[in-house]
């Protein structure tokens, strides 16, 4: 390929709640990012569980690429593919890659039996967090799967591999069974010194070994596209394939490790970049999980839950907003109110998967003797303010416990466009807060496809030529 040729790639970025496909061009200086196709995206509630509609998932995938194909100009070919997603969830498949079992989503409440157990075994729990890095918690892929195979014993002879979501996706594009170590750091499963399984946390929680085979890094090419004529040569890259870690490598960061990051969503995941795991007694007391960067350095995080808040709530107001001018007064509304005197704690395990958000939001206020909020307008406003505290609360952690002293916090994700939590996340951390107009994880999706290409360097090479093109907003603390 040509240093100075323009390259297209398609980046497939799917969440939990809705999913996209972007046309990647990079000129050797600048990238666009058009949107070739959005879609809505849910799990299905069938029997009391709740899963994830695969073929669903598959055909708007395919659609999207059809569009992002169609964007091209006249000669012009897409050089490569890649696709991330939501972390955890898998699909269990034989030796063909056919799924021999439901793909369950991550919220669904299977877990909770083993989850209650593990809690309440201390010395399991920090043996295991030695061992993974990762804290127990609820979605854990480990607590998934011993759910699976202490119902269903013979799945351990029928399934040969455990892919997860993006590998999957992969596996369909290219043809090529390969878990990726983003999304594997997900999953407790990793052994946290190595970039490896832990035979210790597979047998504890009685996974059978040979569903998994050691990672790829992020950036690795699995192959062409088969089975999409319209897609001829071009390459399937194994990109992070966890969204979390593509919307870390799109932010233009400090080379000093100053910058915190913040991938704004559904959750808020919280983070930097490490040539070191953060473990031990505070740091599993902290719920730090250690998830690997693609080329299998660290990235410690802090899970906050994020604006499942205010996107659960919502479903309880016949108000709620239909647009974006609808969201835009909502905001406005919101930010006209006075800061709450008291916040929410966004600890709180009801907030999980609740019936109604409401109902669990208006049980923790009740509960402490607090007014409940009038409207929406005022649980918007609160919901923002807890999360700018929890936000915090993280930066706090991280600071205590690395050793580090954070100049700024570096924010992508919806959340990014929401002021009020802009604002209150500055306020709270005491530090400026720079949010970056950018779909993030298809940003870093896309900049892993050129550099596996070869037609950039590295990742520092790539963030620093896209600082220069890029839209930011910053909020200063009002009490730094």
């Amino acid at each position: 390929m040509k240093k100075n040729s323009t390259t297209y790639s398609a980046a497939i970025d799917l969440g939990a709640t809705s999913g996209r496909v972007m046309l990647g061009r990079w000129d050797g200086r600048q990238l666009s990012l058009p949107e070739a196709h959005r879609f809505p995206n849910a799990f299905r509630t069938m029997g009391g569980h709740d899963y994830w509609h695969l073929p669903g998932l598959w055909e708007q995938i395919v659609i999207g690429l059809r569009k992002a194909a169609e964007l091209l100009p006249k000669g012009a070919r897409i050089a490569s593919v890649g696709v991330d997603t939501w972390g955890v969830d898998h699909v269990l498949v034989d030796a063909g890659g056919r799924p021999v079992y439901p793909t369950f989503a991550y919220r669904d409440n299977r877990t909770q039996a083993g989850f209650r157990k593990l809690a309440r075994d201390a010395q399991s729990l920090a043996r295991l967090y030695a061992l993974t890095g990762v804290p127990n918690v609820f979605y854990n892929t480990s607590l998934q799967l011993a759910e699976t195979v202490v119902s269903h014993p013979a799945i351990a002879d029928v399934a040969e591999r455990c892919l997860f979501l993006p590998d999957y996706f992969n596996f369909l594009l290219s043809g090529r069974l390969a878990n990726e170590i983003t999304i594997a750091s997900t999953s407790q499963l990793l052994d946290v010194a190595t970039k490896t399984w832990s035979p210790a946390a597979l047998k504890h929680f009685g996974v059978p070994a040979k569903w998994f085979r050691k990672p790829v890094l992020g950036a690795t090419k699995l192959g062409p596209v088969r089975g999409l004529d319209f897609l001829k040569d071009a390459q399937v890259i194994a990109v992070p394939g966890h969204d979390t870690a593509c919307a870390y490598d799109a932010m233009p960061a400090a080379a000093d490790g100053s910058d915190l990051f913040l991938s704004s969503g559904t959750w808020s995941l919280l983070g930097f970049e490490s040539d070191q795991p953060l473990l031990g007694k505070e740091a599993l007391a902290a719920r730090i999980s250690n998830e690997r960067l693609g080329d299998g350095r660290y990235r410690p995080l802090i899970n906050v839950i994020g604006l499942w808040l205010l996107e659960g709530i919502m479903k309880d107001f016949a108000t709620r907003p239909k647009d974006d001018g609808e969201w835009a007064a909502l905001i406005k509304a919101a930010h006209a109110l006075p800061e709450p005197s008291e916040l929410l704690d966004v600890t709180d395990p009801s907030f999980g998967n609740p019936p109604s958000m409401k109902a669990a939001i208006d049980a923790q206020i009740k509960k402490r003797r607090l007014p409940v909020p009038k409207d929406l307008a005022a649980y918007t406003r609160l919901i923002c303010a807890s999360l700018g505290r929890g936000h915090a609360d993280a930066k706090d952690a991280f600071e205590r416990l690395s050793g580090r002293h954070f100049k700024r916090i570096l924010m992508v994700g919806g959340g990014s466009k929401n002021r009020i939590l802009c604002q209150a996340t500055a306020d709270a951390a005491g530090l400026p807060l720079v949010s970056f107009s950018l779909e993030g994880a298809a940003v870093g999706n896309t900049a892993n496809q050129l550099i596996a290409l070869g037609v950039v360097k590295d990742l520092p090479t790539f963030r620093a030529q896209l600082v220069a093109t890029l839209d930011a907003v910053t909020y200063q603390p009002a009490r730094a």
